[in-house]
C-alpha cells in the first residue's frame, strides 16, 4: 500500500469512531428503529429497485451504516473495507441491530483476495467512495471480478464537476481543481472531520483524485460491463459549497440559486455481460 492510502486510511481510523458517535450518520437511530434506513439509502431506493435475497457487496463500507440498511432491504450483504477501526464500528452496529452481516478488511483493489469472485448479484457503491481511489480501472476490474455475468454494479458519487469546483468560493462557481484523472493526489490538510465533533484530529493529511464521469464509464465498459442507467442529480447529501447551499427535507443539499447549473452527484448502474 502506498503513501497516499496509508495516509487515507489512517485518517478514517481516527474518524471512524467520531461518526459512530455523531448524530450525522444516526448510528443510534438504526439500532432503535428496525426499519430506518441511512439517508443515502433512502435517496437510492428508487433506482436501486427490490434487492430482496440478491448476494450484495458494499465497497468501501465505511461504518457500515448503508450496509445495515441495505440488509434491511432484503438483500444478502456483506461489507469490505481497508480501515480496521471503521470495521470495528461497522461490526458492533450489525450486531446491536440484529443483522447477520459479514466484513472483510481489504484495500478495495486487493476484493478479489477476501471475497469470492464471479458470486455476487450486486455490488454497491455508496456515495463519497470513488475519490479515495487513486486510479478507476483497477476499480471497475474488481466490480468486474466480483460480479456474476448478469450481476449489477450500483454506483452513487459526486459528479466529478462539483470535485472540480473550488468551495472556498462563497459567491460564485469557480472551477480550480483537476477534472480528469491525474497520478498526483490533491492534498488536503484539516483537523476536523465532516461530522459535527469537538475532536481534532490527529492525522491531518489526505489524499484524494477526481475521476471523470467518460473515465469511470470507459473503465467499466473495457472491463466487460454494458451502461444500463446514468442520472445526474441536482442534490447531494452534504454542504459541498458552504454559503451557497440549502437542505431539502430529503436530507440532500441542493444550490440556492440556479441548480440546474451544476451537476451535484450521479447514479450509475451497469450489468455484467
Amino acid at each position: 500500500m502506498d503513501r497516499s492510502l496509508l495516509l487515507n486510511r489512517a485518517s478514517w481510523d481516527e474518524r471512524a469512531p467520531l461518526h459512530a458517535a455523531s448524530r450525522d450518520y444516526e448510528v443510534e437511530v438504526l439500532v432503535s428503529q428496525p426499519e430506518h434506513l441511512s439517508e443515502t439509502v433512502r435517496f437510492d431506493v428508487p433506482r436501486l429497485g427490490d434487492v430482496r435475497g440478491l448476494r450484495t457487496v458494499h465497497l468501501q463500507c465505511h461504518i457500515g451504516t448503508d450496509t445495515v440498511s441495505l440488509a434491511r432491504l432484503g438483500a444478502q450483504v456483506c461489507g469490505l473495507d481497508y480501515s480496521a477501526a471503521s470495521l470495528l464500528e461497522a461490526r458492533r452496529l450489525a450486531e446491536r441491530c440484529g443483522a447477520a452481516i459479514e466484513y472483510f478488511e481489504a484495500d478495495v483493489y486487493q476484493a478479489e483476495r477476501v471475497l469470492p469472485v464471479s458470486t455476487f448479484d450486486l455490488v454497491y457503491t455508496g456515495i463519497g467512495a470513488l475519490c479515495w481511489l487513486p486510479r478507476i480501472e483497477p476499480w471497475a476490474r474488481t466490480v468486474a471480478a466480483l460480479l456474476k455475468p448478469g450481476g449489477r454494479l450500483f454506483l452513487r458519487d459526486g459528479h466529478p464537476m462539483l470535485m472540480a469546483v473550488n468551495e472556498d468560493h462563497r459567491d460564485r462557481l469557480q472551477l480550480e481543481y483537476t477534472y480528469f484523472e491525474q497520478e498526483s493526489p490533491t492534498v488536503w490538510h484539516t483537523d476536523q472531520t465532516y461530522v459535527e465533533s469537538d475532536q481534532r484530529l490527529l492525522q491531518t493529511e489526505t489524499h484524494e483524485w477526481n475521476h471523470g464521469l467518460g473515465e469511470v464509464i470507459s473503465a467499466l465498459l473495457a472491463n466487460g460491463l454494458q451502461l444500463s442507467s446514468l442520472v445526474e442529480h441536482q442534490s447531494i447529501p452534504w454542504e459541498a459549497l458552504p454559503g451557497q447551499m440549502d437542505k431539502g427535507a430529503d436530507g440532500e443539499w441542493r444550490l440556492r440559486q440556479s441548480p440546474e447549473r451544476l451537476p451535484l452527484s450521479y447514479t450509475l448502474q451497469a450489468i455484467k455481460a
